[in-house]
Order: C-alpha cells, then structure tokens, then sequence
C-alpha cells in the first residue's frame, strides 16, 4: 500500500479536518468560517473540543466519540440555552453503516442530551443540539445537497414544534435543491482542497489556514506516527492471516493423511478377508 502524504490530504479526511480544528492558531477562526457558510450568520462565542468523548453508563454499554463538538455560548443576559455543534466529515460508505446513519444520529443526539443538563436545572436549559454530518456518499439517497432533518408532528406538518434537536447531512456530490453558491463551493473545497478550488474569499481563508496546518512540523509528526501505527497494524493483520492459512494448510494435510491411512487399512483388510476365503 502507497504511504500516504499529509500534502494530498483533504478535509474530508479525519486527520486533517481535525487537526486544522484544534490547531491553537487557526481552529477557531476555521470553525468559524465553516460555521458561517453553513448557516449564512455570524457566531458569538465558542468553545472547541477536539474528540470529545461521551462514555457508556456501564463498561458493557456502547459509548460515542465525536470529532469536533462546539459550544456556543448564549447571548449575555438571556436565559437562552446554548447551542452544541457536532461537526464531523465522513467518508464511510459502507451500505450498512449507511443503513445505520439515522440511528447512530440519533445516539449522538441521545448521548449529547444525557449529558448537558445539570442536576436541578429545569428542561428549558437543554441545550440545542446540531450534528452536522458532511459525506461523499449521498446518505439517503435523494441526491441533495443538505438535508435537514427536525423532529414535528406528523398528523400537522405544519405546526411549530421546538425541541432544538436538528440534524444536517451535507453531500459533497449533491444535484438535487438550490443550496447558497458558497456551501457549494465549500463542500466541493472539502473533497478537493487545493490553492485552485479556493475560490471566494472565505475559502481563500480557510486553503492558508489548512497550508499552516499541512506544514506544521508537530501536525506532519503526528501524521507520521498515525501512518506507522497503522501499517503495524496492516502487517500484524498480515501475519495473523498468514498464520490461519498455514494452519489451514496443516489441517487439510493432516485431514489428507488420515483419510489415506483409512484407506490403506480398508484395503488391508479387504486383501485378508479375500484371502480366507
């Protein structure tokens, strides 16, 4: 397998979207600029978490782990809630963990939920919820480019239901809608970031932001280390697989000679049973 370069990375990979994320000079102000492409509004205050991890209430209970979780802060003399951003690229498109997309959403809500509501503090405290999830792979099928996903009564579509729980699929490839020429931009940035598809002004921001990063001597040591880590463990699956086929070449051997050794004693006792007679 070709050792892959951090340069040729994308943001859609997770490396390096969550490195640019956390990068103490840029994170912020790269959050920003996604952020306010994909809502069309400024942000006030934020709190960046790189891969924060929510554990399971019991060890035999499943956890989550998201990318980037974001916390705005709400406005100062409000009793509004604050609003949680969970951000993440993905490029798994494998038909069953795209057949699972809505329910691993939907613990990630759950799990967002659980754990944002402080003991005695009323229900209006709940914190508003975004995941907000950007794929190469169209994740159900309508060929959009956002999917906006919102709970609401089904009997009236129509009546204002609140729960602040919202859930954004952007596709990278998407046809279908008419979605703001800057997201389209931005979402075709992510799959093929370069210097030439930067090519508005907040993208020509956020291509130095990623250049910074890209040739950041800690960020590409990092990288390394992850790439080594991941061929030991490519070469211990290697090893492991060369192992089972060895041993499989010594059971049919094994089951070979036994099954010669029967034969041979058939025929042994045959030639007896002939000569007796």
């Amino acid at each position: 397998m070709a050792k892959r370069k951090l340069e040729d990375l994308n943001l859609l990979d997770d490396f390096l979207f969550g490195s640019v994320v956390t990068h103490p000079e840029v994170g912020e102000k790269f959050v920003r600029e996604i952020l306010k492409t994909i809502f069309g509004k400024d942000f006030g205050k934020l709190t960046v978490v790189p891969q924060k991890i929510y554990y399971g209430v019991d060890t035999d209970k499943h956890g989550a782990r998201l990318d980037v979780y974001l916390e705005e802060s709400p406005p100062e003399n409000t009793e509004d809630a604050a609003t949680v951003y969970d951000m993440e690229p993905d490029k798994n498109d494998d038909n069953n963990a795209v057949r699972a997309l809505p329910r691993r959403v939907r613990f990630y809500h759950a799990m967002i939920d659980g754990n944002s509501l402080n003991s005695g503090e009323n229900y209006k405290q709940l914190k508003n919820v975004f995941v907000i999830l950007i794929t190469s792979y169209d994740p159900l099928n309508g060929h959009r480019m956002i999917y906006t996903i919102r709970n609401m009564c089904q009997e009236m579509p129509s009546l204002p239901y609140e729960d602040g729980a919202q859930t954004i699929f952007l596709y990278t490839k998407g046809t279908e809608g008419d979605p703001p020429k800057e997201l389209r931009e931005l979402l075709y940035y992510m799959e093929n970031t370069t210097e030439e598809n930067a090519i508005n002004d907040s993208l020509k921001r956020i291509h130095k932001m990623v250049m910074l990063v890209k040739h950041d001597k800690e960020v590409t040591l990092s990288f390394m280390k992850i790439f080594e880590r991941e061929e030991m463990i490519r070469q211990q699956v290697r090893k492991e697989e060369q192992a089972n086929t060895e041993r499989e070449r010594l059971r049919a051997d094994f089951e070979k000679e036994r099954a010669d050794h029967a034969e041979q004693e058939i025929k042994r006792l045959k030639e007896q049973l002939a000569a007796k007679e």
